[in-house]
């Protein structure tokens, strides 16, 4: 950790799964102060006892962030999980209004590959929004624009082991997907060290095709597992099938939309400028979960 940089550190969204293992990447490299924001301060108690700061903050109630945010320091945003249209737009614009009356010293955001309003994935434009309002801000920021994760691939790959074939509306498409932890991994950095205004794309280390996708998995089931492409409404109608809402299903089809159209097909060095670390790839990652894969997890 640079020693000219001083905390507090502020994670929020620090009971989701990409929080949680931000402030563990912070207690390993020695960070403190750390606050901890959530809206369920109840499920961080732990947190608490190990002496983490542990606050009270919901994006969707502007009343709350100003004790969140007391103090300022430097502060990771997580994107809100909001599919409701406009939603995580305004709970974004309510935390960086927030962020600068507590006089924040530096944004990270979690954002997305290529989030302009071509983009299909349904939430990329709240994206490129958010990005747009930080900048105004004023302050310094660092914008971890993170592919895919490659952690969905395991849902995909248990449904394409159990039919014998991966199916998917993705074309011929690649995507830089890259794990939940090298996300992790990069923002605990980004806040620990980043200065000045920068744009990451954080990216695994190359971009990959569905059908290579499927040979790793044919490779786990010893047996092959074909990649069989099929249309969105296809897609959407088996992800509706197997009882996922509507709305969800447009959404998650989307990700395979924009991996066809190309908006997803950006590999970077950045993992590895922030960390110190190649991030890991599809491969090494389906096959170090080949028991969750298997269900013998």
């Amino acid at each position: 950790m640079s020693k000219a940089i001083n905390g507090p550190f502020i994670v929020t969204g620090a009971s989701g799964q990409l929080g949680s293992q931000v402030i563990e990447n912070l207690l390993a490299r020695g960070a403190a102060p750390i606050v901890a924001i959530t809206r369920t301060p109840d499920k961080l108690t732990t947190l608490r006892d190990r002496g983490i700061d542990v606050r009270a903050g919901d994006f969707n109630d502007p009343a709350t962030l100003g004790a969140a945010f007391e103090g300022g320091g430097r502060l990771l945003i997580i994107s809100t999980d909001d599919l409701e249209p406009g939603k995580r737009l305004a709970a974004h614009g309510n935390a960086l209004s927030a962020a600068k009356k507590a006089g924040v010293s530096h944004i990270v955001y979690t954002s997305l590959t290529n989030p302009d309003e071509n983009n299909p994935i349904g939430f990329a434009a709240d994206h490129g929004e958010t990005e747009a309002l930080i900048t105004e801000t004023g302050i310094p920021h660092t914008i971890l624009r993170n592919c895919l994760y490659a952690d969905l691939l395991l849902m995909n790959g248990q449904q394409a082991l159990g039919a014998g074939a991966l199916y998917a509306a993705a074309g011929e498409g690649k995507a830089g997907y890259v794990t939940r932890a090298d996300c992790a991994r990069a923002a605990a950095a980004a806040l620990l060290d980043e200065t000045g205004s920068t744009v990451r794309d954080v990216t695994g280390p190359e971009t990959v095709a569905q059908t290579e996708i499927a040979a790793t998995l044919s490779e786990i089931a010893g047996k092959e597992i074909p990649y069989v492409p099929i249309t969105r409404d296809a897609l959407v109608s088996a992800m509706v099938g197997n009882g996922l809402p509507e709305f969800m299903a447009d959404v998650f089809s989307s990700f395979d939309v924009a991996i066809a159209e190309g908006y997803l097909d950006v590999a970077t060095s950045d993992v590895e400028a922030l960390t110190g670390q190649k991030p890991q790839s599809v491969r090494d990652f389906l096959l170090a979960n080949t028991a969750a894969l298997t269900g013998q997890g």
